[in-house]
């Protein structure tokens, strides 16, 4: 694994936030200050391929990445704030209404965040 791979993982990690990859580039830029973009998209790949990183992809947003840790997401409609939350596993739920093993499952609440309610 690259240094940066290392940081990148650490900075995911240890973070309660749902960082894209500029994010991420941001971050990391306080104590590299020769990285480049590219080479954090790279790492980060490398990071959802073997597994060690997750990718949460939302129509319309930019992917960001998390912590590998089981949990689900909620995703507010308008701002697209990304929180986690653990819901009852569903997996032998799921198994039994496909009548086949499953791997693993994403889970993605979309919702209306109380600061978006308030607005309303």
């Amino acid at each position: 694994m690259t240094k940066y791979a290392k940081i990148i993982l650490e900075l995911i990690n240890q973070s309660d936030r749902h960082m894209t990859a500029e994010q991420l580039f941001f971050e990391l830029k306080k104590t590299e200050p020769k990285v480049v973009l590219a080479t954090v998209y790279n790492n980060l790949n490398t990071l959802c391929q073997e597994g060690l990183i997750r990718r949460l992809s939302m129509e319309g947003s930019a992917d960001r990445f998390d912590k590998l840790k089981k949990h689900d997401h909620l995703v507010c409609k308008k701002c697209g704030a990304v929180s986690d939350q653990s819901f009852e596993d569903l997996t032998k739920d799921l198994e039994k209404q496909l009548g086949e093993a499953i791997v693993s499952y994403d889970l993605k609440v979309y919702y209306l965040c109380p600061e978006c309610r308030e607005e309303r």
